[in-house]
C-alpha cells in the first residue's frame, strides 16, 4: 500500500505546483526569465534556482553527505531550462522519499550545518515540510515577478491541487498497489 500521508501529499503538491509555475514561466523567452530584477535572487530564473539550491542542500543532509554550496544561491545562476529540468527531477526525488519512508523513518532526526553557520537538526518529515513551505513562498514571489507579463497563468494553489489533482493521484496509487 502506498504511503498517502500528509508528508507524501504535500511533497506531491510541491512537485505539481512547481511544475505549474515552471510551465507558466516557460511561456516567456529566456531573456525575460534571466533579466536582472531588483530582487534578492536577481531574476525569475535566480529565484527558481535558489529553490533548487536549498533542495540540493537538504538532499545532501538527508543522504549524509556534504554539498558544494557555500550560500543559499549559486554564484552563477543556471540557465532556466536546466533549472526547470533539475527542479522537476529533485521534486520527484522528494515525492519518492515521502512515499517510501515509514513513520519511524520520517521521525528520525537529521543533524547538519547551515551554510550561514550554526548547527541544525530536523526530522526527515520536518525537512520535507520545510521544502514544501519554502517552495510555496518562492512560487508566490515568482507570481509577482510574472504578473507584469500578462501571460496565461495557471493556478498552483493547494486548494486547486486538493480538488482537481490529489483525489485522482491517490486513487491511482491505491489501484497500483493492489
Amino acid at each position: 500500500m502506498p504511503n498517502l500521508s500528509l508528508t507524501h501529499r504535500m511533497t506531491t503538491y510541491m512537485a505539481w505546483a512547481d511544475d505549474v509555475m515552471l510551465k507558466n514561466a516557460e511561456q516567456l523567452p529566456e531573456s525575460d526569465l534571466s533579466a536582472p530584477r531588483d530582487t534578492l535572487f536577481k531574476s525569475i530564473t535566480g529565484t527558481f534556482d535558489h529553490t533548487l539550491v536549498v533542495a540540493e542542500m537538504f538532499q545532501a543532509h538527508l543522504e549524509g553527505r556534504t554539498h558544494p554550496h557555500i550560500a543559499r544561491h549559486r554564484s552563477e545562476v543556471l540557465a532556466f531550462p536546466e533549472v526547470a529540468r533539475r527542479l522537476r527531477e529533485m521534486n520527484e526525488y522528494y515525492v519518492s522519499l515521502a512515499q517510501t519512508w515509514t513513520e519511524k523513518e520520517l521521525a528520525e532526526t537529521i543533524k547538519f550545518e547551515f551554510v550561514g553557520g550554526g548547527r541544525g537538526a530536523m526530522t526527515r518529515e520536518d525537512i520535507l515540510l520545510h521544502l514544501v513551505n519554502h517552495a510555496t513562498y518562492h512560487r508566490g514571489f515568482v507570481s509577482t515577478l510574472l504578473f507584469p507579463f500578462r501571460i496565461k497563468f495557471a493556478a498552483n494553489d493547494l486548494t486547486v491541487f486538493l480538488r482537481d489533482v490529489w483525489p485522482k493521484m491517490a486513487a491511482r496509487l491505491k489501484e497500483e498497489a493492489v
